[in-house]
């Protein structure tokens, strides 16, 4: 009794109907495999009244130290501190807090990540600081970067041409004040290290 190739869903036995073919080997074991899960988002998924989670974001409702009302903490997964505080609503019985659901969760979350990206912005203006200045006829572009660390910030002062290309570069203290006029003066001394 040989087997021969039917389509890529069955095979047949040679001799024998086709109404007795065979479906593929593994798929008959399919009633013993436990069915997929997607277990993307759904293993930290939290979703109670008062805590709210996706396994990224977890809103946690919780009492006002300055009233009588209630405000929710945002905080993202990893970090000690919420990104956002703010007051909640009260529930019906005027007591408790309001529950949390889907989308007070998702208005939060998109809330809580623009009160962060806002403040990754500020803090990049904070540290990368920019003059274009003019010297001998030549428009040029000065930037200082300040990169913090625990143990001492470092910071770094650039001068590039119109094309992007780098004319000096010196190590500076994180103290340094850009300006126009110290940015003049450090490319007219010929981009040596500032005193």
């Amino acid at each position: 009794m040989a087997l021969r190739g039917g389509s890529e869903s069955q095979l047949s036995v040679q001799g024998a109907p086709s109404r007795y073919a065979l479906r593929p080997f593994f798929a008959s074991l399919a009633f013993f495999a436990p069915p997929m899960q997607d277990t993307h988002d759904t293993t930290d998924a939290i979703q109670e009244p008062r805590l709210w989670s996706d396994g990224r974001w977890t809103a946690r409702v919780v009492k006002n130290e300055d009233d009588d009302g209630w405000a929710v903490a945002m905080t993202l997964q990893g970090e000690a501190e919420p990104a956002l505080v703010g007051p909640w609503t009260m529930g019906r019985d005027k007591k408790n807090p309001k529950p949390l659901d889907v989308s007070a969760f998702n208005t939060l979350v998109k809330t809580a990540s623009e009160v962060i990206r806002r403040h990754e912005q500020q803090l990049h203006a904070q540290l990368n600081k920019s003059v274009h200045i003019t010297v001998q006829g030549q428009r040029l572009r000065v930037a200082l970067a300040i990169v913090p660390d625990e143990e001492g910030a470092t910071a770094t002062l650039s001068a590039q041409d119109e094309l992007g290309e780098e004319l000096g570069r010196v190590r500076v203290p994180p103290t340094f004040k850009l300006t126009v006029a110290s940015a003049a003066a450090w490319a007219e001394g010929g981009f040596e290290r500032p005193r």
